[in-house]
């Protein structure tokens, strides 16, 4: 199996045998890996070593290997694999007594969770001399311990980090690789230290503070009155104190280089807590309480995630959209997210308190808060909408502990990008392997221009580092493409800017930043297609009012459109006209759409929307209208496929770009149901028809998800639409909403 690499997902199941594997020590750990290879039928036999009789005869009976030996060296001769499960104190001498034997090519491999001290005995061990080993740490674990407690499926799903040094063999890190991947674990390398860093401060650190939090209590005869009061909180937050004492008296011990300094930083933020405390220091605690709040919401969603996965064992979440049906009813669609981003950003770089209501609780928009709450902002909520940021003034912003990842949102890292530009510590901007694929040169540039010191990825990809010491001067830009974000990126770099910037677009975008920016007080020039902000001004805090998101409203002003005999109302819809494009070119189709109760609300115009079954047809889209509906023409080309005629998309490369490439993918997906349509490099063609049934992919990509979803009332069968997960990070109760008003959509299985 020296072929292998790391980057196999598992080892071929028609492989020829691997010879034998000996699993030192037959206790949950051990056991559940020797049994679940043993199942795979990978190597020839599987032997287990173990001091307790009772356990050798137990894992025989149970299967969990082939036979048992209690002499090592007979054990051991002519391995293929030797897994060393023992407690980590016991390591030291296990390696010692390895060392004697002759292991031939065997490679070894362990389980124990401080990595360095495991390394430290190994090199002592073997002096020098060459070994295959692959330090390793499995975690997972059980309420049940023993090799009675075996489980195959112990490791799906979770974690596995292996700790190469430069010196491993390349061929044995491989096989163990492919070992654990083959008993469906999720497998990471990770250098030594880092390894022992993390579990120290995840791990270590808990366990440590809640066995000295119940011993201080019960060592003191006037506190054992305190247990008979103490309620759920405290029995959570103790639990892991009836965790084996050895085990851990071992684990600090073998870890604590690791430990010492993550205590270290966990006393002097005790410290400054009480400080806090002790000073009255309400804004100081409440910061504290509110980031850890949300850090812990952030853990909870990782777990449940984690939890569905499991439990559908797979990462494909499918819609089934079954065709047919009519809409009717008043909705409101979750808050604009532009506009929601937006008020996080300058709330927090704001004089006072801000009050946000409407606030799009996505994953996105979430990202945003986090991003600040990392840089000292305090940001109570969201609560059912609303959000109250305590601003810092333009220049009150702190270094983020570490890098500041943005999940998916490639408008909090374009926005950010500007404004950070100019601040006194260096940024790391990250996010997830979508947002890690999207162009970010068309901000990195403009911005060096104007002093900004950044470094991207690859071909201007993320990350995004932003050095400390950039001296931004103003500029004159002129966009070479149509860019709300490049715009806002660049008027937010200018607030900081000696002297003016003004940015010049080929065509009208959104112009949220600039009515934002108004609103709290900040003077902006906006001229036609030209904006200019100057630097010199604050912003003072303010009441922002978020409207529904139009681009949410889409979906339904596509479904109302196209599903027969349906009148629909969208209430409180942002209709800002640099946002209206795809209520424009609704009409132009034939839609049958009327704003009603026109109002503005804190510098926005809203209106309910609403919205009656049409006959479309098909237009040349009128290229100044592209920029205004560069998120709906998903759902629009939905629109095309069932309108008369032939539908013409021009000038909208950008679709490429997106979460996914939005031009090839719907393409994909309606030639897959059997509409004719016709991919160019700057847009689409689309010959109107009917719409069939089928499986489509919506990529990761929520709005494909959705699109989909709507192209259903007009299919003339099911339509299964894969890889919808997204959808729940953007619009979180789109499937209530539709099920609501009449779209017959629902996860597969729940319908």
């Amino acid at each position: 199996m020296s072929d292998l690499n790391a980057a196999d997902t598992a080892l071929p199941s028609a492989a020829p045998k691997l010879g034998r594997l000996v699993v030192i020590g037959l206790g949950l750990i051990g056991g559940s890996f020797a049994k679940g290879l043993r199942e795979r039928g990978l190597f020839s036999e599987v032997v287990g070593v173990d001091l307790d009789p009772e356990s050798q005869r137990m894992a025989v009976d149970l299967g969990v290997v082939d036979r048992c030996e209690t002499d090592l060296a007979a054990a051991c001769q002519g391995a293929a694999v030797i897994q060393l499960a023992v407690p980590i104190l016991a390591m030291e001498k296990l390696l010692g007594e390895l060392a004697k034997l002759d292991l031939g090519t065997a490679v070894l491999t362990d389980v124990g969770s401080a990595k360095g001290n495991v390394l430290r005995a190994a090199r002592l061990a073997f002096a020098g001399r060459a070994v295959r080993f692959v330090p390793g740490h499995p975690i997972a674990g059980s309420e049940q311990s023993g090799v009675e407690a075996a489980n195959v499926e112990l490791f799906r799903r979770h974690k596995v980090i292996l700790t190469p040094s430069e010196q491993s063999d390349a061929a044995a890190l491989a096989l163990v690789d492919g070992l654990w991947r083959e008993l469906g674990a999720d497998v990471e390398h990770m250098d030594v230290e880092h390894h022992d860093q993390v579990l120290a401060a995840t791990s270590h650190l808990p366990h440590l503070l809640a066995f000295t939090l119940v011993d201080s209590l019960a060592k003191r005869s006037e506190n054992l009155e305190i247990f008979r009061y103490a309620a759920g909180g405290f029995r959570d937050f103790t639990r892991i104190a009836g965790s084996d004492p050895v085990m851990w008296h071992d684990i600090f011990l073998a870890n604590r280089e690791a430990v010492l300094r993550t205590l270290d930083v966990f006393r002097d933020d005790l410290d400054a807590l009480r400080d806090a405390v002790d000073a009255g220091d309400g804004h100081q605690l409440l910061g504290v309480f509110t980031r850890a709040r949300v850090a812990r919401e952030h853990f909870g969603k990782i777990l449940a995630r984690r939890a569905y996965v499991d439990a559908m064992h797979s990462n494909d979440l499918i819609f089934l959209a079954n065709p047919g049906g009519k809409l009717s009813g008043r909705i409101r669609v979750p808050g604009d997210k532009s506009i929601s981003h937006r008020s996080i950003m300058l709330g927090s770089l704001a004089e006072g308190v801000t009050e946000v209501e409407g606030f799009l609780e996505g994953e996105d928009a979430l990202a945003t808060i986090q991003a600040f709450r990392d840089m000292g902002v305090v940001i109570e909520g969201p609560h059912h909408g609303r959000v109250t940021v305590h601003g810092v003034g333009l220049h009150g912003l702190k270094a983020p502990p570490g890098p500041i990842y943005l999940g998916n949102s490639g408008t909090s890292m374009r926005l950010l990008a500007g404004l950070l530009s100019a601040q006194s510590f260096d940024t790391t901007l990250t996010g997830d392997a979508s947002l890690s694929k999207r162009p970010m040169n068309r901000v990195a540039k403009p911005l060096r221009a104007m002093g900004a010191i950044i470094e991207t990825g690859p071909e201007g990809r993320p990350p995004l580092t932003i050095r400390a010491g950039g001296r931004l001067g103003g500029m004159t830009y002129e966009m070479p493409m149509a860019s709300a974000q490049v715009k806002s990126c660049m008027l937010l770099a200018g607030l900081y800017a000696a002297g003016s910037t003004t940015v010049i677009e080929p065509a009208p975008t959104r112009d949220h930043t600039e009515r934002m920016l108004r609103g709290f007080g900040y003077p902006v020039m906006v001229e036609g297609n030209t904006a200019t902000v100057e630097s010199g001004h604050k912003l003072t805090a303010t009441h922002i009012e978020v409207p529904a998101d139009i681009s949410s409203a889409a979906f339904f002003l596509v479904a109302g459109s196209i599903a027969e005999d349906s009148e629909l109302v969208l209430e409180h819809v942002g209709i800002n006209p640099t946002r209206t494009g795809v209520i424009d070119i609704l009409k132009l189709m034939g839609g049958d759409i009327t704003l009603e109760n026109q109002r503005e609300v804190g510098g926005e115009p809203v209106a309910d929307i609403r919205v009656r079954s049409a006959k479309l047809k098909g237009i040349d889209i009128p290229e100044d209208l592209v920029p205004l509906a560069i998120d709906e023409f998903p759902v629009l080309f939905v629109a095309a496929a069932v309108a008369e005629g032939r539908t013409v998309l021009r000038g909208a490369e950008e679709l490429r770009v997106k979460e996914s490439d939005r031009i090839q993918v719907m393409a994909d997906g309606l030639a897959a149901l059997g509409v004719k349509v016709e991919p160019t490099s700057d847009g689409i063609i689309i010959d109107g028809g009917s719409i069939g049934g089928g499986e489509v992919w919506a990529h990761g990509d929520h709005r494909i998800a959705m699109s989909f979803s709507v192209a259903s009332l007009r299919a003339t069968a099911p339509i299964r639409i894969h890889d919808c997960t997204n959808v729940a990070t953007s619009f979180p109760n789109f499937l209530a909403l539709s099920a609501q008003v009449g779209i017959r959509v629902a996860e597969e299985g729940k319908a």
